[in-house]
Formats: C-alpha cells, structure tokens, sequence
C-alpha cells in the first residue's frame, strides 16, 4: 500500500518523502490555506520541487464551481501546469460529468468527497485515476467505513478496473490499517497522523530497559 502525505506545506512534503518515502501528496483548499501561501504560489511550488520525477500530486479546483464546463476548463488549466498534477473533482452530477470529459482528454483526475459504494462505481467507469473515499469525517459521526471501503476494492477488482483506491481523511495509525485490511491502493494522511502510527509506549519501554542493560554491561574490545 502506498503512502500519500495530506498537506500543501513543502517542508512537511520534502522531510516525509526524503524520510518515509512518500509516494504522493494530496492536497486540498484547506491545505492551502494552511500554508499562508496564495493558492498557485503554493502548488507552482510544489511542482517545481519535484519536476522529473514520478510523484503525484493532486490539487483541487475551486469548490465553488458547479457547472462541468467551468469545473474542465479551470482543471485543464491547473493540469497543464506540471505532468504531475491530477486534478481533484468533487463527487456531484456535475463533477463526474467534468471528470468523464477530462478523462477522454487524458487528464489525470482525482474523484474526491467519495462516501459511498455506488459513487465509487460510477468514478471508475469513466476511468479516473484515482477514488478517494473519506473514512475520518465518517467514522467521528459513528459511522463505520471499513465495509464501504472493501465493497470498492472487491467490484473494482471483480471488474478490472484501473481506478486506485485512496482512503482520505485518516485520522490514526488504526483507519490506516482499516485501509491496508480492506485492501486500498493508497492511504493518505497527515504528516502527525503518520508519526504517531510509527510510535507505541511499548517500544521506548523496551528501548529504556535494552539501554540500563547495554549500561551496565561490559563492552569490551571489539
């Protein structure tokens, strides 16, 4: 399963890949405020750093659009920015129209605010590169994903389809194995969410307790 890092922030995109071999970023409106930086002054950024290099980087269109025509042009304008851009479309009528027509013109797209099977069906007929169903905001409603999540990735394997699977809005080191159980492509995730994925008391318990002994042991010559 690939890890992609949720954030617009280069520092944070350049240490996780550098460290943790990140495959990707996505980022978002949110993101991008985040980052106190104008929105193109931010993802022109990002392209720059790692131009030539497979790395995908999903950018969002403006939300406010709602017609198909205006979400296209504004997301083949984005495209054309840097190879490594896909373009993030909201699940609506409207968005999988858009998505559809930028996919017969070879536009990478990224279908995102996927919260159900059935719109996960209907993203990858029209061959998007990548579905993105929200588990975090779901599951802090008492909603479980892990069905929903599976569901996808057992019809787009039953059908062929080269839609990957990537589960936003993960919230902890669990929904990130929730993702990897049910078989997704992809988890994307916030640089401190997979931080503290990689950390358990346990393991500097047992580090504490190795260093007394190393202490008091005699090292002698190598």
């Amino acid at each position: 399963m690939k890890y992609f890092l949720d954030s617009a922030k280069l520092d944070e995109i350049k240490y996780s890949r550098e460290n943790w071999g990140i495959d990707g970023v996505t980022t978002n409106p949110r993101h991008i405020k985040a980052s106190g930086k104008p929105f193109f002054t931010v993802i022109k950024e990002i392209a720059q750093e790692f131009k030539g290099i497979d790395f995908p980087i999903s950018v969002e269109i403006n939300p406010h659009l709602d017609r198909s025509a205006e979400m296209i042009a504004e997301a083949k304008h984005i495209a054309a920015m840097s190879e490594n851009f896909v373009v993030k479309i909201p699940c609506t009528e409207q968005g999988l129209v858009a998505a559809k027509k930028l996919v017969e013109d070879d536009v990478k797209v990224n279908l995102t605010l996927v919260f159900t099977t059935s719109q996960a069906i209907q993203v990858a007929r029209i061959g998007c590169a990548y579905c993105s169903p929200f588990t975090g905001w779901q599951e802090a409603s008492g909603v479980a994903t892990e069905e929903t999540v599976a569901q996808i990735v057992e019809i787009y394997r039953d059908y062929g389809f080269d839609t990957e699977v990537i589960v936003a809005a993960v919230r902890s080191g669990r929904q990130i194995v929730d993702a990897a159980l049910a078989g997704a492509d992809i988890v994307t995730a916030a640089m401190e969410v997979y931080k503290e994925s990689f950390l358990h008391p346990f393991t500097d318990k047992g580090l504490r307790i190795f260093q007394d002994a190393w202490d008091g042991t005699e090292i002698g010559k190598p």
